[in-house]
Parts: C-alpha cells; structure tokens; sequence
C-alpha cells in the first residue's frame, strides 16, 4: 500500500493531534496485545492501570476505577449505562445542548430519555434550565468540562448540586478537556464537586496515539454496575464496552502521560491558548465577530462562501451548529501556521469584497 497518512500542516479543526514521540513507539510496541484479556496479557493490563491511576491523578480522585476506552463515545456511553443500570426502569437523563452528539447515539442504544437544557448567554449549562428539566426519574446529570464547539466549562459543581437535589449520578465530559483544565482556575474535576463518572481522553490534548480514551468512576461499585461473567477467560468478569482493546492506545497513553504530566502538558496549554488568544484578535481586526476563547478553541461568524474559499485553499475546518468557523489550537497548531490562515483569510476576504 502506497498510502500516506493525513499531513497535520493545515489541520485547523480536529481535537486529535500527532502523538508524543514516546506514544507513537510504544503504540507499536504493544500493537499486538489485548487489555481486554489480562490474565494472557499482564503487562499491557498493569500499564492500563497506571493509566487509570494517572488520569486520577490529573482528575482530582484517589483510587479511581476505570479503563482506557476507545474514546470519548464510548466512555460517555459507558457514564449512560451505569446511570440506568444502577437506578432501574427507564430512566432520563438531562444534559446542556452543548454535550457532545455521542449522548444522542448513546440514548438510542440504551433507550434512555435525553432531555437537553437551554444555555446561558456565555454558551455554559444553564443551571436553572437543568433544574426544571431533572425530576424523580432521572438518573444522570451531564456537565462538558471543553465543549466541542465553544471549549466552555460548565458549572460543574452547581450541576452536582442540582444532580443531589433528585439523587442522580454526576457524569462529566472531559473527553477534549481533560488535559487542560488542570491548569486554570476552573472548578471541573472529581475535588471540585460530586463528580460519579469522567469521560477523558488521552489521545486529545494527551498526545497518545488512537485509540486511547479514557472512562473513570469514583470507585469500584459504579463500575460493577457495569460488569458481566466473563467464563472462558482468566478474569472472572469484565465492565468495559468492548471485548478484545488495543493495547497499542493503553502502552501509547502511559508512555505520553509519563512524558509530560505536569509540566510538558502545562507549557503545551499555555502555548495553544497564546495561539488561540492571537487567533481571536487576528480574526477580530479582520472583521469578524468572535467567541472569547476560554481554552484553546476560537469561533468566528467567518460567512460560508469564505469558509468555503479557505477549505478550497486547504485548510481543514469545521463549522459550530450555528455555522460560524471552528479553530481547536491543538499541540500541532503552530503560530506559523496561523499566521499562514490568517494570510489567507485577508486574501480571501479581499477577493469578495472585489467580487461584490
């Protein structure tokens, strides 16, 4: 196969990124294993669980329970799951718009009622929408810590809050940002507010290899919940979602955890968020009405035909709901490469500005 792989050169709009150097050698070290066995495959399932111990660590928990999933959907799935099997009946679940579209596929295959909550003026989970919305069957109560179009933090403990109020799990989505918030003021994680299940994944702002996501519980009783005989193998059960898992994703996500928590995750945040800031502002004098970035992502009401012109010229962008430009500043966005779009940008909007 003569094949080449995607050149990240003008990638604007994914929340993955190229792997850490250490990720992508121990992904291929272990791309034959299966955590999904561990008694056959000791060593793979011991790095799992230093990955789990990790991402407590980042999360804010002591001793958490957990796997390493094949992504953000699925652990979010996973949060679904464990909220109806431990309430019973049919339960609902109330989530801000904001929550990523993987709560829709999950509600379909669970047969669950996903009731989604207006936002507030700053596109956050509106609290008091989410109180009217909860009542005695509901049974999980979802904040996103990075949303997928704006990169906003819900107020997560106002949320537990309201979770408590009608003896509901707390799940939050920190598939994207996860591995930034660590380093804000922003109160998000486990130690901050009754926090039952986390979604997080080390291979976004992580820089492990995919698959690598990441599914955690504040202990071993929610993901029992989860759990079913497993006769024919060593372990005597199993909670994840899937079967066999690559062990490429679990051997990737610890080799890039080791390498850079804390100190290689904060200088990365600290220099996506810069190029963010830069964006916004570029953006700005360009014209453009633009969302205040509050992690690494900028949104601007860049009008179709532009955006259009952009992804002609190359550029891979994506669209919000609303349809303005979405840039993520992952770890491979460079300033140059900014400074290269908003090159373009100027051209492209000079050019319509000529053409009417």
């Amino acid at each position: 196969m003569r094949a080449e792989p995607q050149d990240f050169g003008r990638v604007l709009s994914s929340m993955c990124t190229e792997p850490h150097p250490a990720a992508r050698e121990a992904a291929e070290r272990f791309l034959a294993t299966n955590p999904g066995d561990p008694g056959t495959y000791e060593t793979v399932s011991e790095l799992e669980q230093q990955v789990v111990d990790a991402l407590g660590t980042i999360t804010g928990v002591d001793d958490p329970a957990g796997y390493v999933a094949s992504g953000g959907t699925e652990a979010n799935i996973q949060a679904l799951r464990v909220a109806r099997n431990v309430a019973g009946g049919a339960p609902n679940v109330v989530a801000p718009e904001s929550v990523h579209f993987s709560f829709q596929k999950a509600a379909g295959l669970l047969d669950v009622d996903l009731r989604l909550a207006p936002l507030d003026d700053d596109y956050r989970a509106d609290v008091a929408a989410v109180r009217d919305l909860v009542d005695d069957e509901t049974a999980l109560v979802v904040g996103v810590a990075g949303t997928t179009e704006y990169g906003r933090v819900d107020p997560i403990p106002a949320l537990g809050r309201v979770a408590g109020e009608v003896d509901a799990l707390l799940h939050v989505d920190a598939a994207w940002g996860g591995f930034a918030l660590p380093f804000t003021d922003r109160e998000w994680n486990f130690s901050h507010a009754p926090v039952d299940t986390m979604t997080i994944d080390p291979h976004k702002l992580g820089q492990a290899a995919i698959p690598a996501g990441g599914f955690l519980a504040r202990d071993d009783a929610l993901l029992d919940a989860l759990a079913v005989d497993t006769p024919y193998l060593e372990s005597t059960k199993q909670a994840t979602l899937t079967g066999t898992r690559s062990g490429a994703g679990v051997a990737s996500a610890a080799a890039a955890i080791e390498e850079l928590w804390p100190d290689g995750y904060r200088e990365q945040y600290e220099r996506s968020l810069a190029n963010a800031e830069w964006l916004a502002d570029a953006l700005e004098d360009c014209g453009y009405d633009v969302v205040d970035p509050e992690l690494p992502l900028v949104s601007a009401d860049v009008p179709t035909p532009e955006f259009e012109a952009l992804r002609d010229a190359g550029w891979k962008l994506s669209r919000t709901g609303d349809d303005e430009l979405r840039v993520v500043c992952m770890p491979h966005v460079t300033r140059e490469m900014l400074e290269a779009f908003v090159d373009d940008v100027n051209a492209v909007r000079q050019q319509r500005n000529v053409n009417t």
